[in-house]
């Protein structure tokens, strides 16, 4: 009977079907025209460079370090597909993409192969002999990044090539100079939680290989050979950036000359963190970085000055292309501005996309074009394929697409009324026109570049219009303009009267940032979300952008996915610090508490990627937490409870009592706990978070797998690397001794314990109704999210076999003679005697 009338339903569904499908219309001629369109319009050229970047992405998920031959190999076949099919047009398309695919690929295994340098792997104390590339002046001190010629006590082959110090007074000191400081080295810092910040890859493109500070006075001392052209080069371009930074501050003054000195030369220590924050809530901190914006108002500028200077004489005027002079001259003094403002990687980006919008004026083309877009991308991607992960590539470039393509809609639907007349009726025009101008762009601009804002830093910025809108006009007309003609003058020391006009402007700026800063929900917390979501919404952005057909319309579609998947992405109830100072835990009310002592910064990054704006010095944080001596305890609800053990003696009763313990202690093997972080998993993984969710489902995907740079395919190995089980005793419960975390231990501290009777018994019953006992199971079935994967998984820290060698060498040969000067070796005996130092790569 049951197979009579499933039957009977297919054959109902199958006519139903027969008689719906008539009335659908066909989509294959629509997706024709479409396309057709498409060519006509030259706009498949485009996806060249989305194809680059698609390479770039799987060069960076691939596990280990990639060959640099297989994409090369792959290049090389698509280049004589396409020749060989070359009348047939298909062919050719096809075999150029998947050519570009490759081409990024193997782009991102030569940066790699470039870059590739020593990482400090553990904390030293070293005297450090170095020659001061770049100082950066801060209230109280001085970031210097000194090129290494030596380090104390470590070989040539693992001595980094870069350090970046802290020093209290760096003004004896000048760019070029041979510098000798004994400094306090780290590795660069990770991850403060699974997708964040990474400050580590950043630093290893960058050839930064530690980090620290300076104890006691640094010193000059005449190198070991004089330094080349080009770091001589270096150097007095640096000095001349010190020099103008310091003249602008001091004639300016307050936080108006460090705004400014940040706007001319890109040091942007002096800025106060109050102004930072003014500036971000205001959607307008884009104007202190060096980027898109300001190399356009430059080259506009130097533009506008040159070919007006050149019109005023009607001979040159008729006879030379004073056009393209100007564009040369812009272009000049654009490359100047880049090299002066220090050449950042932002900078030379902005530099390229400006110098192929100024060439195709040369070669009579336009000037503002997706096709030019994508040229400027290309060239960044192929010398900086790490960009394309960042969020100053995505955000510049989805910027000016979303810019680009809505003009080329206005110009397409738009119709031009007819010009007024009277010199009131041309100003007013003038003036609507502009504040048009500025509340459409920045409208566009916000909507292209709002989910990597959201993503990359989990804030939102409502009133961004408003403080753009009461910005920008004036950072066009008068800051920028003035900074060029104060760097014309600086030279000749008739440079007040500039810096003191853009002075007065950068003031109005900063009150117009504290003004929209003042309104209410000015800046509104984001809950983190992962890669997947990022991903449709780019497509969504490429899709509106890059077509000029109905195809658009199909935008909305990535958009919803995007949307739905960012706002559907499940909250960690746990965050461990990479160093183990502390962790925050979700408690009995819902919100974040901490536990231990976590440093403010990873504590703000916790609570921004939880969507929970409170400041890291609000009480409620402490809500539920008891401490002493020896441990931590956090109160989660209905009889469960997180232990984090400070003093080996708490493992004892923790283990048995506790849920949940973290520790940068190595807990002992047998801890009973349901989830157990400890020394060795932090060495092993750095930073982690952990979601537990409901017995039935309390999974999680490993933080690696859910980020573009993934390099542990399954979540097996981060459960492998995790002692999560069924834990608890068998009986109703465990009588809680002297000494205990959870009884009598000793309150000096203030801690209010539980006592024993009070819920903090661990129930090893197996009745699923209980809710400490599904609690139990969620832990069991959970998986904790790591940032730091061991070296072979990591291709930016990954070493070859010859330095793994040397390195096990120099430790046996440590081990001999101990060194009293690591910082690393003294914190460990002093925490866990008999260990040995935690490595920075090497899981214990």
């Amino acid at each position: 009977m049951l197979a009579g009338f499933g039957a009977g339903a297919a054959t109902s569904l199958a006519a139903g079907a027969r008689a719906l499908a008539p009335r659908l219309p066909d989509p294959r001629p629509w997706l024709a025209r479409c396309l057709a369109e498409e060519v006509e319009q030259r706009r498949l050229a485009p996806w060249a460079a989305v194809a680059f970047g698609l390479g770039i992405v799987l060069c960076f998920a691939a596990e280990g370090r990639p060959s640099p031959w297989a994409p090369t190999v792959g290049l090389a076949v698509c280049a004589a597909i396409a020749m060989a099919g070359r009348r047939d047009h298909r062919i050719i398309r096809v075999a150029t993409g998947l050519a570009m695919i490759f081409a990024g690929f193997a782009a991102g295994t030569a940066r790699f192969a470039a870059v590739d340098a020593p990482v400090l792997e553990r904390i030293l104390i070293a005297e450090v002999h170095g020659r001061v590339e770049t100082i950066e002046e801060r209230a109280r001190d001085a970031r210097v990044v000194l090129r290494v010629i030596s380090i104390e006590g470590l070989a040539p082959e693992w001595t980094p090539s870069r350090v970046r110090v802290t020093m209290r007074d760096a003004s004896p000191f000048g760019p070029g100079d041979h510098v000798i400081a004994r400094a306090r080295l780290t590795p660069p810092p990770e991850a403060a939680w699974p997708g964040g910040f990474d400050f580590a890859k950043g630093a290893y493109f960058a050839g930064i290989g530690a980090v620290g500070s300076t104890l006691g006075s640094a010193r000059l001392a005449s190198g070991p050979e004089p330094p080349g052209l080009g770091a001589r080069f270096s150097a007095a371009v640096e000095t001349g950036r010190t020099a103008a930074a310091r003249r602008i501050s001091s004639v300016i003054g307050g936080q108006p000359g460090a705004v400014a000195a940040a706007l001319v030369t890109g040091k942007r220590g002096m800025i106060a963190e109050e102004t930072n924050e003014a500036l971000r809530a205001a959607g307008i901190y884009h104007i202190v970085s060096i980027s898109g914006l300001h190399m356009v108002l430059a080259a506009g500028t130097i533009f506008w000055l040159v070919r007006a200077g050149l019109a005023l004489s009607p001979a040159l005027a008729l006879r030379w292309p004073i056009k393209k002079i100007a564009a040369v001259a812009a272009l000049c003094g654009a490359l100047a501005y880049c090299v002066f403002s220090g050449a950042q990687v932002a900078t030379v980006r902005a530099l390229i996309m400006t110098g192929v919008m100024l060439g195709a004026i040369l070669f009579d083309r336009p000037a503002l074009s997706m096709r030019n877009l994508a040229v400027a991308a290309v060239i960044v991607l192929a010398l900086w394929p790490e960009t394309l992960l960042g969020p100053s590539f995505q955000m510049s470039f989805g910027a000016v697409a979303g810019l680009i393509a809505g003009a080329e809609w206005m110009r397409r639907r738009g119709r031009t009324p007819a010009p007024p007349t009277g010199l009131a009726g041309r100003a007013g025009r003038f003036v609507v026109a502009g504040f048009a101008g500025i509340a459409t762009t920045t409208i566009i601009a916000s909507l292209a570049t709002g989910p990597y804002a959201a993503y990359h830093f989990q804030i939102a910025n409502p009133y961004g219009l408003v403080g753009n809108g009461l910005a920008l006009p004036i950072v066009s007309l008068v800051v920028m303009p003035a900074g060029v003609i104060g760097m014309l003058g600086f030279a000749f020391g008739l440079d007040r009267f500039a810096w003191e006009a853009m002075g007065f402007a950068v003031a109005l700026v900063i009150e117009a940032a504290r003004f929209v800063e003042s309104f209410e929900a000015s800046s509104v917390p984001v809950r983190a979300f992962g890669p997947g979501a990022l991903a449709w919404m780019t497509a969504s952005l490429l899709v509106a952008t890059l077509f000029v057909s109905q195809l658009r319309r199909l935008a909305f579609l990535p958009a919803a996915f995007g949307l739905y998947a960012a706002g559907a992405a499940p909250a960690p109830d746990l965050y461990v610090d990479r160093d183990g100072n502390g962790a925050a835990i979700r408690g009995a009310d819902g919100r974040l508490v901490l536990l231990g002592r976590p440093g403010s910064f990873v504590t703000a990054q916790w609570l921004k990627a939880a969507g929970d704006w409170r400041g890291v010095d609000d009480q409620s944080l402490s809500a539920g937490v008891s401490c002493d001596p020896l441990a931590c305890v956090a109160d989660l609800g209905e009889g469960r409870f997180a232990s984090f053990v400070r003093d080996p003696r708490a493992f004892a009763e923790d283990c048995r009592r506790a849920d949940i313990v973290i520790s940068p202690l190595r807990a002992p093997a047998d801890c009973a706990a349901a989830l157990v972080v400890d020394r060795r998993d932090l060495a092993a993984h750095g930073a982690m978070t952990a979601r537990f969710g409901a017995a039935q489902d309390a999974s999680a995907a490993y933080a690696s797998a859910s980020r573009p740079l993934a390099h542990d395919a399954t979540a097996a190995k981060a459960a492998a690397a995790f002692r999560s089980g069924e834990a608890g005793n068998a009986g109703t419960g465990v009588a809680a001794p002297a000494g205990s975390a959870f009884g009598s231990r000793d309150r000096g501290s203030g801690r209010d314990a539980p006592q024993a009777g009070e819920g903090a018994r661990v129930s090893g019953a197996a009745d699923a109704r209980d809710p400490r006992a599904l609690f139990r199971a969620a832990l069991a079935r959970s998986l904790v999210e790591g940032v730091r994967r061991p070296d072979e998984a990591r291709p930016w820290l990954a070493r070859n076999a010859a330095l793994k060698a040397a390195r096990e060498r120099e430790a046996a040969a440590r081990r001999q003679v101990p060194d009293s000067s690591s910082a690393a070796e003294a914190d460990s005996a002093e925490a866990d005697p008999g260990d040995e130092p935690v490595s920075a790569f090497d899981p214990l």
